[in-house]
């Protein structure tokens, strides 16, 4: 009595009755498998007509288990489509670009497809009718047409389209409008000058991109530069960058708050000299540092702009030995790549004037003098440097006292072109010191002995004056004797 309740309160209706048993010879016999297969062939299926009321609402004979199982599946594909269809909402959220998840849904979109049947995809359509039509190409004999209306592919009319058509593989920067919808007629000249035109352009933007990012301007900073400042300040070296204050031929100097270090205190107020990336500022300065035995090794195998990094280098060595002769001069505080960092000559962001611009009176500017001479001597005999590039501009003057700085070109005096370079210096300060009145002020060649400490005496010919130099090609030094001798044979390198 309960198996009976149970199945008449089944809600999937009556169970079929249990197949009879059978032995294994009623099995192997031909009419129970013809029995066998008509009955599988009686059940429907979705391609059969029967199984339209799968998809209609009418409540069909569920007396077999087959059916059944696919109006189970088919319940379950919708409740799956339904909740993969929440997912997708909420992953794309209010994005204008969404991500379909289409290719996941089991039952066929149709069935729950909200758009009207008016409605069409362009984007999938290939026929998009909104796209100008392209001029048909010439076929391969060459023309079209017969008799009088023969065309051919030379026909100004047709070339003039398929110019305009052909500009639209231009590069994207180049806006060429809407010629085919203008019928617009390019000749061939017309379309091969603003072809070569938008090539020109393309190689000019690509040099100025390249040099935008690789070089140094006069008062900017490439992206590659401006990283390594940011990475200063964010390691706490650097407080801020306040921002540039003086410009040269290969550097940059910037101002900045000091921050700390763990091996060395940083001063309140720093400088970075920021060496510039472009290569046009050192082609022709690479004599001062390719003769130096320090970087000769190391500078015939580096790349021109890692040479930069070099001169950088230098200079910081340069520094440490004037700083351990007590020459007063920039400290160093850190070097980075082609970045030094050193301390503030002035005050209150205030940069120390440079000895040609300094208001000085005459006796400061005699006080000057004896200091700038005092430190070419302790330059070249304790520090075995020759600075190169000595003059009123490299000169600061602060608390009374003068400042040497820009020493990045300074060389040993066994360089070859050493002497000449001394030479150099002693004549650019003779000058300046005798122009501003002062009368202790040495000429060239006096200085020359002074600093050197050598005793070389000019020998004067008939026809020549104490101004006179022997000149080759565009070097310039003096002919001079030791003590009265001989003249002094150059060196072959000169």
């Amino acid at each position: 009595a309960k198996q009976i309740d149970i199945i008449n309160t089944n809600p999937w209706g009556s169970v079929a009755p249990a197949a009879p048993s059978c032995s294994l010879a009623d099995v192997m016999s031909e009419q129970l498998a013809r029995q066998l297969d008509e009955e599988n062939n009686a059940f429907p299926t979705l391609t059969d007509p029967g199984a339209d009321l799968l998809l209609s609402g009418e409540d069909p004979d569920t007396t077999s288990d087959l059916m059944l199982a696919q109006m189970l599946q088919m319940q379950y594909d919708r409740e799956f489509d339904t909740q993969l269809r929440l997912e997708e909402r909420k992953f794309n959220g209010d994005s204008k670009v969404s991500i379909s998840f289409e290719n996941y849904r089991m039952v066929h979109p149709y069935e729950d497809s909200d758009s009207s049947e008016d409605e069409v995809d362009w984007q999938d359509t290939r026929d998009d009718p909104y796209r100008a039509e392209k001029p048909q190409t010439t076929p391969r004999k060459g023309f079209t047409g017969k008799g009088k209306n023969i065309t051919t592919k030379h026909d100004e009319v047709m070339c003039g389209r398929k110019n305009t058509a052909r500009m639209d593989n231009f590069a994207p920067e180049v806006h060429v409008g809407d010629g085919l919808g203008m019928d617009l007629k390019l000749s061939n000249q017309v379309f091969n000058s603003l072809k070569r035109h938008c090539q020109s352009e393309q190689r000019r933007s690509a040099r100025l991109h390249d040099k935008k990012e690789h070089s140094t301007a006069e008062q900017a900073v490439d992206p590659r530069t401006r990283l390594l400042m940011y990475k200063m300040v964010n390691a706490g070296v650097l407080d801020n960058i306040n921002g540039c204050i003086s410009t040269g031929k290969e550097s940059v100097v910037f101002h900045a708050d000091g921050g700390s270090l763990e091996e060395q205190p940083v001063p309140d107020e720093v400088v970075l000299k920021v060496f510039k990336t472009t290569l046009n500022e050192f082609k022709n300065r690479d004599r001062y540092i390719k003769d130096d035995y320090r970087f000769k090794e190391r500078f015939s195998k580096l790349n021109p702009r890692k040479v930069i990094r070099l001169w950088a280098e230098k200079e910081m060595h340069n520094l440490s030995r004037m700083k351990k002769a007590e020459i007063p001069c920039p400290d160093v505080v850190l070097l980075k790549k082609h970045i030094l960092v050193m301390s503030f000559i002035g005050t209150d962001h205030v940069p120390a004037p440079k000895l040609k611009d300094a208001m000085l009176g005459s006796d400061d500017m005699r006080s000057a003098y004896c200091q700038v001479l005092h430190m070419m001597q302790q330059l070249y005999q304790q520090c075995n440097l020759v600075h190169a590039d000595l003059s009123e501009y490299n000169m600061l003057w602060h608390d009374s006292k003068v400042w040497l700085i820009d020493v990045s070109q300074s060389v040993e005096p066994t360089h070859p072109h050493g002497l000449e370079f001394l030479f150099r210096d002693c004549r650019n300060v003779s000058t300046f010191f005798q122009k501003r009145g002062v009368s202790e002020a040495m000429n060239v060649y006096d200085l020359f002995n002074a600093v050197t400490g050598l005793n070389i005496t000019l020998r004067l010919h008939s026809n020549m004056n104490e101004d006179h130099v022997q000149r080759r090609g565009k070097k310039t030094f003096p002919v001079a004797t030791d003590d009265g001798g001989p003249p002094l044979k150059p060196d072959a390198d000169d």
